[in-house]
């Protein structure tokens, strides 16, 4: 039964190496900002989302930091939401500055926004989740992913969760680097041999004690060769760098 269970997990980290690694190879092809975005949304469509939203709010300057907004929305919904400055009021990206984790739509997070609520479904836009992410610039980037139909279910979300903070990740990376707002990305120092395999199994879904017992080194040495990685990649955790490494055709 052990093997049986055990063979199940390899297969579900299978298709999801391989749902990830055919999403890279598109990001990584996507030469400016429309092309990256065009690529995200066939992406949360694949998760059954009618539509996707990327925003960014960059560091600098202080006073008014920079905020870029694209997504896929209808014309009339993206006048209305500039129109009624929705976004001083969005709960979602209130919390998003707040905290990592991700959020679902639901009543009681709109409770002190309920005209918002109801403008947003009455545009179809009913059922919503969504996740923020920071760089090492200190910008703070969130995904939403949003449809009019059916509501999220805990096996939706169980099935599709790591895929979906994955995309949050690649969104960060892609928009960085093709923003034209965006401050240029500082040359990536050259990866080692031992920081390119430890990385590629990463990528595979390893964790730094099943590397260790791949690579026939200790777990700490795994981690020693994934910081300093991330260090040059200049990524704040192990799924980011991967992500960057994967782009810039590094692995």
């Amino acid at each position: 039964m052990t093997g049986r269970r055990r063979d199940g997990n390899n297969d579900v980290s299978s298709k999801l190496v391989d749902w990830q690694g055919r999403h890279v190879d598109a990001f990584a092809a996507a030469r400016t900002e429309k092309e990256f975005f065009e690529a995200l949304s066939r992406a949360a469509r694949e998760l059954g989302f009618d539509h996707c939203a990327y925003g960014m709010r960059l560091p600098l300057p202080l006073s008014n930091p920079k905020i870029i907004l694209v997504n896929d929305y209808s014309e009339q919904w993206q006048r209305r939401y500039a129109e009624q400055n929705y976004l001083a009021v969005d709960p979602t990206v209130a919390h998003g500055v707040r905290s990592v984790l991700p959020v679902i739509w639901t009543e009681s997070l709109f409770e002190n926004c309920m005209g918002f609520w109801e403008d947003a479904r009455a545009h179809q836009l009913k059922v919503g989740w969504a996740q923020s992410s920071y760089d090492a610039n200190g910008a703070v980037g969130m995904l939403t992913l949003a449809r009019g139909g059916e509501p999220l279910t805990e096996s939706e979300l169980k099935e599709n969760s790591m895929r979906m903070a994955w995309l949050v990740q690649a969104a960060q990376e892609g928009m960085t680097r093709l923003h034209p707002n965006v401050r240029p990305v500082i040359p990536v120092a050259a990866l080692t041999a031992r920081e390119v395999e430890v990385l590629r199994w990463t990528a595979d879904g390893k964790t730094s004690g099943e590397v260790g017992m791949i690579m026939s080194i200790t777990e700490r040495t795994v981690n020693f060769h994934i910081n300093n990685a991330l260090e040059k990649l200049g990524a704040v955790n192990k799924t980011a760098g991967v992500i960057k490494a994967a782009m810039l055709r590094l692995l």
